[in-house]
């Protein structure tokens, strides 16, 4: 797996940030724990009214890009419509980090040899 520093994962946050998505839960970087103490972060992202944890995962050899994955929920989640709209938007907005990653970690390993 692709691992980023945990300073690196902060900036493209903070950098699609500032991009202007629409977002109303929280983006982040977490520690992750790294091979032989290494300096690596997670993003993670919890949508606004959801206790679902999501993480945003670098590729790995089988899995080219950025993917996401979804905590397992113990209960049924019942919605309004207004609440889908908001959904629908919030998971877009994670569809567009995960493309800005998947950028960013192209335009490194283009630079890394």
């Amino acid at each position: 797996m692709a691992f980023h520093s945990i300073s690196t994962l902060e900036s493209w946050v903070a950098e699609f940030e500032r991009l202007g998505y629409p977002l109303h839960g929280a983006i982040r970087v977490i520690v992750q724990d790294g091979e032989a103490g290494a300096d690596t972060g997670l993003v993670a992202m919890r949508m606004f009214d959801s206790p679902t944890e999501i993480y945003i995962e670098p590729p790995t050899e089988s899995r080219p890009e950025w993917t996401v994955m979804f905590e397992p929920r113990t209960e049924p989640v019942r919605l309004g419509a207004s609440a889908v709209k908001a959904l629908a938007s919030e998971l877009a907005t994670l569809s567009a980090l995960c493309a800005f990653l998947q950028q960013k970690s192209e335009a490194i390993s283009r630079y890394t040899p």
